[in-house]
């Protein structure tokens, strides 16, 4: 027997490659358990560096614009595109939770794989993997870095710069796809309710008892989400605005002229709007003469673009405390002013006080069909007293947002007085134009049953 343990060659090979074994299966169990903690550190760094980037108050951000910091700077670049840098993150964070759990299945394998319940086993495993990852992979992080939360956005602004480049045709990929759902699926949706929404409110304004001025109220509650800043604001052509090189002795006389409380200045054009001038501002310094500098007393201005949705406008003025925005365009040009007032009317109806013009009414009535409109009423305003669906010119007016465009496009060039148009139920015809532009139009609508032919 002592012959057979000590010199028998095979029984010491067995037993060399049984202790081998052993060692090896105790160093993969070791990197496999230092490689699950590694790997749950980043899974809870990622997770921070989300919750640390998307809750950057404003104040922050703007300090990362003005830093000349790099790691600040790489912080705003990443913010400006927030859909981005949240893709980037979460094909990050997800592809390192793939990976713990794929490092907690193998581990689950190896001790239980050979037992009699290694379903149970794996069961186990996998519950033990999902709890390390939310907890610490995703809790903890999120409430540490509240406190934090600047410093870890700089550290991790490079990191992620980088990932960006690596992971950019993924990124991409899902970026395509989440935009043509939202596109096919999500828009249509919100459409079609909407116009369950106003068919319901039709059907309800039949049988009930309401005034029109209680029915346009409505209306304009359920339109007022879908309305932007383009179909309400005051084109560029009836701007009323200062010139910032005339003297307040030259301004006092068109201040009182227009009766406005808030007039945009600007220097060489209106393209050009450098703030808004409130007057009660200038109430302290009525006496003062041409060497008073008034310009000092100009606000700064609110720019929108023209496609932002009024409903986001308000909380804009709410948030900011301002109650005029000047519109632009992509370009950065002028196009148009709005008011919180030009917002309220949508839902209450035109507000008229005490300084307001009965000339400045932009249409008359002639029956309950027939309506005769100035030149310059926006589309938006035609539909809104017509009480017709805000949608109603939407394939022809092209980009036109007027009465006096959707002539143009109707006609394809400028018409004479007294040329009509019919265009599904309305009936156009041209009161009164001239060479330039179409000065007023008289529009009758027909009942929804009857349906005018098209003339091209």
């Amino acid at each position: 027997m002592e012959s057979l343990d000590s010199g028998d060659p095979l029984s010491y090979s067995l037993l060399q490659l049984l202790q081998s074994s052993l060692t090896q299966l105790r160093i993969e169990y070791i990197v496999a358990i230092i490689g699950g903690i590694l790997l749950l550190l980043l899974s809870a760094l990622t997770s921070g560096a989300e919750a640390a980037f998307f809750s950057l108050t404003e104040h922050e951000v703007e300090q990362c614009k003005n830093s000349t910091q790099p790691s600040e700077q790489r912080v705003y670049r990443l913010l400006q595109n927030p859909r981005q840098l949240l893709t980037t993150i979460l094909i990050f964070n997800n592809g390192i939770n793939v990976a713990i759990v794929t490092v907690f299945a193998y581990v689950a394998w190896q001790l239980f794989g050979t037992m009699v319940l290694p379903v149970s086993a794996m069961v186990a495993c996998m519950f033990f993997a999902t709890f390390f990852i939310v907890f610490c992979g995703e809790v903890l992080p999120k409430v540490y870095v509240q406190k934090r939360r600047l410093r870890l956005v700089q550290r991790m602004a490079g990191v992620l710069v980088k990932l960006q480049w690596l992971i950019k045709p993924i990124s991409w990929l899902l970026i395509t796809i989440n935009e043509y759902i939202e596109r096919k699926y999500i828009a249509r949706g919100y459409t079609h309710t909407l116009e369950d929404l106003h068919h319901s409110l039709d059907i309800a304004l039949s049988n009930a008892e309401t005034s029109p001025e209680e029915r346009k109220i409505l209306r304009g509650v359920v339109n007022f989400g879908t309305i932007t800043v383009k179909q309400i604001m005051s084109p560029r052509v009836d701007i009323i605005a200062f010139s910032r090189d005339r003297t307040l002795p030259e301004l006092m006389p068109e201040i009182v002229k227009w009766g406005y409380s808030r007039i945009p200045v600007y220097t060489e054009s209106t393209d050009q709007i450098e703030g808004i001038l409130y007057i009660k501002d200038l109430l302290p310094h009525l006496g003062k003469g041409a060497d008073f500098n008034w310009q000092q007393l100009v606000r700064p201005p609110f720019f929108v673009p023209e496609n932002k949705r009024i409903a986001d406008l308000f909380q804009d003025f709410k948030d900011k405390h301002v109650h005029m925005a000047v519109v632009v365009n992509e370009y950065g040009s002028t196009v148009g002013l709005l008011t919180l007032e030009d917002i309220v009317e949508e839902i209450v109806g035109e507000i008229n006080d005490e300084f307001d013009d009965d000339n400045d009414i932009i249409y008359s009535q002639l029956d309950e069909n027939t309506f005769i409109f100035d030149g310059k009423t926006s589309l938006h305003d035609f539909c809104k007293i017509a009480e017709v669906p805000f949608d109603a010119f939407d394939e022809v007016k092209g980009e036109n947002e007027t009465v006096a465009g959707l002539m143009l496009a109707l006609f394809s060039r400028i018409p004479r007085t007294s040329e009509d148009v019919n265009y599904g139920r309305f009936h156009f015809t041209v009161e009164s134009a001239d060479t330039k532009r179409v000065k007023r139009v008289k529009i009758n609508v027909a009942s929804k049953k009857e349906q005018y032919h098209k003339v091209s």
